[in-house]
């Protein structure tokens, strides 16, 4: 099982990458009870050598976003920070925005939020009903053209958007919710292997009914010695090796076994077990 994956053709990642968002308040929204206790989290996964943290205007908002810039600033070599735009906090809702004016504005401010001359992962957090996804993703080119972005990423997208993306710009990865309770996007993974896309597992701990006592999870959990998510990891990573899961916590006791489930090497029956 391959333990890395390149994100664009030039960035090398781990394949259990970090998803920051966890460390602001409920709900990606306000901030954190512990301070300390989120910087204490960021510090670990550097040291895990997690090198993909994964972030976005939306969180807190813009919490988050300064959260990783004071805790880590300035980075190491090799770190890929992602970020996102596209959605405004109006209250704890999520709206979605993809105008193009509103992404460069996005994308300058969390340029300076993270203290970066570029964002080497910079995707549309959702695609805007309201505006044509062509124009979405050309604000994003000719910010990429700027030298302001490195790559682009999309998500919360199917094949077809996938597709009429890539019509405009090079497309570095994905980003959707999936996970062995809800394979929802069992389609995109596969187009994105095809591609050679990188596919970031958001929310990849949830087993869903497979996770109840005497469940398919609970059953291969036990027989391993492992908790019941770091197996929904574990089957994330043998899915395809377009997957990097990016799982988020504000514990480094759950860090520390996320990353452990890269080591979990799943049976053929094991994998049977789990439904493929």
């Amino acid at each position: 099982m391959e333990e890395t994956i390149v994100i664009g053709g030039d960035a090398t990642v781990r394949r259990m990458g970090f998803g920051a968002g966890r460390l602001v308040g409920p709900n990606f929204y306000g901030a954190p009870k512990d301070p300390k206790a989120a910087t204490r989290v960021l510090h670990r996964a550097l040291e895990l050598c997690i090198n993909l943290i994964d972030t976005a205007d939306a969180y807190g908002p813009e919490i988050n976003e300064r959260q990783i810039a004071e805790a880590l600033s300035p980075y190491p070599a090799g770190l890929m920070l992602a970020s996102k735009g596209g959605y405004t906090r109006e209250g704890r809702s999520w709206v979605e925005n993809g105008r193009p004016d509103y992404l460069r504005k996005a994308c300058e401010a969390s340029l300076r939020r993270l203290k970066l001359d570029v964002i080497p992962l910079y995707q549309l957090h959702s695609p805007d009903p309201g505006v044509p996804l062509e124009e979405s993703v050309g604000a994003l080119e000719a910010l990429r053209g700027e030298g302001k972005i490195r790559h682009i990423g999309l998500s919360n997208v199917d094949v077809d958007e996938l597709e009429r993306a890539r019509a405009v710009a090079p497309i570095a990865s994905v980003q959707n919710e999936y996970n062995i309770g809800a394979r929802q996007s069992d389609d995109v993974v596969d187009a994105c292997e095809a591609l050679g896309i990188a596919f970031l597992a958001y929310f990849p701990v949830d087993a869903g009914a497979l996770a109840e006592a005497g469940g398919a999870v609970a059953k291969v959990a036990k027989a391993h010695g492992v908790t019941q998510a770091q197996i929904a990891l574990a089957w994330l990573l043998h899915r395809s090796p377009a997957i990097c899961p990016i799982p988020g916590t504000s514990s480094v006791e759950h860090l520390e076994e996320n990353v452990a489930a890269a080591r979990i090497a799943l049976s053929e029956r094991d994998l049977a077990e789990l439904g493929g």
